[in-house]
Protein backbone atom coordinates (compact mmCIF):
# COMPACT_ATOMS: atom_id res chain seq x y z
CA UNK A 1 0.00 0.00 0.00
CA UNK A 2 1.31 3.76 -1.12
CA UNK A 3 1.82 5.64 2.20
CA UNK A 4 3.15 8.94 0.57
CA UNK A 5 3.59 11.43 3.33
CA UNK A 6 4.85 15.41 3.59
CA UNK A 7 8.13 15.11 1.78
CA UNK A 8 9.50 18.62 3.70
CA UNK A 9 10.62 18.16 7.27
CA UNK A 10 9.02 20.86 9.49
CA UNK A 11 11.23 24.23 9.88
CA UNK A 12 14.02 22.42 7.46
CA UNK A 13 16.21 25.12 5.48
CA UNK A 14 15.75 24.38 1.49
CA UNK A 15 18.63 27.01 0.75
CA UNK A 16 20.60 24.45 -0.40
CA UNK A 17 18.72 22.40 -2.17
CA UNK A 18 19.97 19.29 -4.77
CA UNK A 19 17.08 18.13 -5.90
CA UNK A 20 16.54 20.59 -9.23
CA UNK A 21 20.22 19.65 -10.32
CA UNK A 22 20.18 15.79 -9.74
CA UNK A 23 16.59 14.26 -9.61
CA UNK A 24 16.30 11.27 -8.05
CA UNK A 25 14.16 8.08 -7.97
CA UNK A 26 10.55 8.06 -6.18
CA UNK A 27 11.08 5.60 -2.61
CA UNK A 28 8.38 4.92 0.03
CA UNK A 29 11.00 5.49 2.35
CA UNK A 30 11.20 2.99 5.06
CA UNK A 31 14.70 3.35 6.72
CA UNK A 32 16.61 5.81 7.64
CA UNK A 33 20.31 6.13 7.26
CA UNK A 34 22.65 8.14 10.23
CA UNK A 35 25.85 9.47 8.93
CA UNK A 36 28.32 11.52 10.58
CA UNK A 37 30.01 14.20 8.31
CA UNK A 38 33.46 14.26 9.96
CA UNK A 39 33.27 17.97 9.71
CA UNK A 40 31.95 20.91 12.12
CA UNK A 41 29.52 23.05 9.87
CA UNK A 42 27.60 22.35 6.49
CA UNK A 43 29.61 20.38 4.45
CA UNK A 44 29.65 21.55 0.44
CA UNK A 45 28.49 17.82 -0.82
CA UNK A 46 30.62 18.68 -3.87
CA UNK A 47 27.66 20.60 -5.25
CA UNK A 48 25.05 18.20 -3.89
CA UNK A 49 26.63 15.26 -5.68
CA UNK A 50 27.11 13.24 -2.68
CA UNK A 51 24.41 15.37 -0.60
CA UNK A 52 22.03 13.14 1.59
CA UNK A 53 18.25 14.65 2.48
CA UNK A 54 18.53 16.01 5.30
CA UNK A 55 21.63 17.66 7.33
CA UNK A 56 20.97 17.91 11.08
CA UNK A 57 23.97 20.80 11.81
CA UNK A 58 24.78 21.63 15.82
CA UNK A 59 23.50 25.33 17.17
CA UNK A 60 25.97 24.68 20.25
CA UNK A 61 25.00 28.25 21.45
CA UNK A 62 21.27 27.93 21.38
CA UNK A 63 21.58 24.01 21.94
CA UNK A 64 19.34 22.77 18.91
CA UNK A 65 20.04 21.50 15.67
CA UNK A 66 19.11 23.80 12.59
CA UNK A 67 17.71 21.45 9.88
CA UNK A 68 18.77 21.84 5.95
CA UNK A 69 16.97 19.74 3.41
CA UNK A 70 18.19 18.57 -0.11
CA UNK A 71 16.25 16.60 -1.03
CA UNK A 72 12.47 15.38 -0.55
CA UNK A 73 11.90 12.48 1.90
CA UNK A 74 10.75 9.90 -0.96
CA UNK A 75 13.53 11.35 -3.35
CA UNK A 76 16.63 9.06 -3.43
CA UNK A 77 19.70 11.35 -2.06
CA UNK A 78 23.44 10.44 -2.99
CA UNK A 79 25.56 9.67 0.35
CA UNK A 80 25.95 6.01 0.11
CA UNK A 81 28.20 4.20 -2.30
CA UNK A 82 26.60 1.99 -4.91
CA UNK A 83 28.55 -0.87 -6.48
CA UNK A 84 27.82 -2.22 -9.99
CA UNK A 85 25.92 -5.57 -9.15
CA UNK A 86 24.79 -6.36 -5.89
CA UNK A 87 22.13 -4.27 -3.70
CA UNK A 88 20.82 -0.90 -4.17
CA UNK A 89 21.44 1.52 -1.50
CA UNK A 90 21.05 5.45 -2.43
CA UNK A 91 17.55 3.76 -3.90
CA UNK A 92 16.69 1.19 -1.74
CA UNK A 93 13.70 3.36 0.11
CA UNK A 94 16.16 5.50 1.89
CA UNK A 95 16.06 8.69 3.82
CA UNK A 96 19.74 9.12 4.72
CA UNK A 97 20.58 11.75 7.59
CA UNK A 98 24.25 13.86 8.16
CA UNK A 99 25.18 14.58 11.36
CA UNK A 100 26.99 17.45 10.99
CA UNK A 101 30.58 16.90 14.12
CA UNK A 102 32.27 13.65 14.19
CA UNK A 103 31.94 9.57 15.12
CA UNK A 104 36.13 9.48 15.48
CA UNK A 105 37.55 9.71 19.05
CA UNK A 106 41.06 10.67 17.45
CA UNK A 107 39.64 13.74 15.89
CA UNK A 108 37.38 14.19 18.79
CA UNK A 109 40.25 14.80 21.15
CA UNK A 110 42.55 16.62 18.62
CA UNK A 111 39.26 19.11 18.32
CA UNK A 112 39.27 19.30 21.95
CA UNK A 113 43.05 20.39 22.74
CA UNK A 114 42.81 22.95 19.81
CA UNK A 115 38.98 24.78 21.45
CA UNK A 116 37.39 23.71 18.19
CA UNK A 117 33.21 23.86 19.32
CA UNK A 118 31.43 20.71 17.82
CA UNK A 119 29.59 17.96 18.64
CA UNK A 120 31.26 14.18 18.98
CA UNK A 121 28.01 12.15 18.37
CA UNK A 122 28.83 9.26 20.46
CA UNK A 123 29.13 11.49 23.40
CA UNK A 124 26.24 13.87 22.20
CA UNK A 125 24.93 16.14 24.68
CA UNK A 126 20.75 15.45 25.34
CA UNK A 127 19.89 17.97 23.67
CA UNK A 128 21.49 17.06 20.41
CA UNK A 129 19.68 13.23 20.82
CA UNK A 130 16.78 14.85 21.52
CA UNK A 131 16.94 16.56 17.81
CA UNK A 132 17.47 13.58 16.27
CA UNK A 133 14.62 11.62 18.19
CA UNK A 134 12.25 14.08 17.07
CA UNK A 135 13.38 13.44 13.79
CA UNK A 136 12.58 10.04 14.20
CA UNK A 137 9.19 10.49 15.33
CA UNK A 138 7.85 12.69 12.59
CA UNK A 139 9.42 9.90 10.16
CA UNK A 140 7.72 7.28 11.82
CA UNK A 141 4.28 9.18 12.02
CA UNK A 142 4.46 10.46 8.77
CA UNK A 143 6.25 7.90 6.88
CA UNK A 144 6.04 4.67 9.02
CA UNK A 145 9.51 4.23 9.66
CA UNK A 146 10.02 1.94 12.48
CA UNK A 147 11.72 2.81 15.31
CA UNK A 148 13.90 -0.05 15.67
CA UNK A 149 17.29 -0.97 14.22
CA UNK A 150 20.53 -3.11 14.68
CA UNK A 151 21.98 -4.31 17.92
CA UNK A 152 25.60 -3.27 17.31
CA UNK A 153 26.82 -0.19 17.03
CA UNK A 154 30.55 -0.22 17.54
CA UNK A 155 32.87 2.74 18.23
CA UNK A 156 35.03 3.78 15.45
CA UNK A 157 37.36 2.84 13.85
CA UNK A 158 36.25 -0.91 15.06
CA UNK A 159 33.16 0.03 12.83
CA UNK A 160 34.96 1.14 9.33
CA UNK A 161 34.81 -1.68 7.05
CA UNK A 162 32.63 -5.07 9.01
CA UNK A 163 35.20 -5.13 12.29
CA UNK A 164 33.05 -6.06 14.24
CA UNK A 165 30.30 -7.72 12.16
CA UNK A 166 27.91 -4.92 12.01
CA UNK A 167 27.10 -4.83 8.72
CA UNK A 168 24.15 -6.24 6.87
CA UNK A 169 24.66 -9.12 4.22
CA UNK A 170 23.18 -8.08 1.04
CA UNK A 171 19.53 -10.09 2.03
CA UNK A 172 19.14 -8.67 5.27
CA UNK A 173 19.93 -5.19 3.63
CA UNK A 174 16.67 -5.87 1.14
CA UNK A 175 14.57 -6.95 4.15
CA UNK A 176 15.49 -4.22 6.45
CA UNK A 177 12.88 -1.38 7.67
CA UNK A 178 14.56 0.97 10.79
CA UNK A 179 16.79 2.82 11.64
CA UNK A 180 21.08 2.23 10.99
CA UNK A 181 23.83 3.41 10.58
CA UNK A 182 26.44 4.10 7.15
CA UNK A 183 28.35 1.48 9.16
CA UNK A 184 25.40 -0.98 8.57
CA UNK A 185 24.99 -0.72 4.98
CA UNK A 186 26.33 -3.00 2.53
CA UNK A 187 28.70 -2.07 -0.61
CA UNK A 188 29.96 0.63 1.72
CA UNK A 189 33.12 0.92 4.06
CA UNK A 190 32.65 4.14 6.23
CA UNK A 191 32.11 3.14 9.93
CA UNK A 192 30.18 6.03 10.96
CA UNK A 193 28.15 7.18 13.35
CA UNK A 194 30.05 5.16 15.57
CA UNK A 195 28.72 4.44 19.04
CA UNK A 196 25.82 6.63 19.57
CA UNK A 197 23.84 5.73 22.28
CA UNK A 198 21.13 4.23 19.78
CA UNK A 199 18.81 2.91 22.35
CA UNK A 200 18.55 6.21 24.40
CA UNK A 201 17.79 7.65 20.99
CA UNK A 202 14.90 5.25 20.39
CA UNK A 203 13.85 5.88 23.64
CA UNK A 204 13.68 9.82 22.90
CA UNK A 205 11.94 8.96 19.86
CA UNK A 206 9.47 6.72 20.99
CA UNK A 207 8.26 9.45 24.04
CA UNK A 208 8.50 12.12 20.94
CA UNK A 209 5.25 10.20 19.21
CA UNK A 210 3.66 9.32 22.63
CA UNK A 211 3.77 13.07 23.98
Amino acid sequence: MTRTGPQHYPGARRDHWYQDDFGGDRMEVNVVVLHTTEGRSLPGYQGGASAPNLTAVPDLAARKLTWYQHFDIDISSRALRNRPGGVQTNTLNVCQVELVGTCDPELHTKWQASGKAHVCWPKAPGWALLGVARFLAWAHEQHDVPLRGPALWPAYPRSYGNGAGQRMSGARWNDFQGVCGHMHVPENDHGDPGAVDFDELIRLAKAAVRG
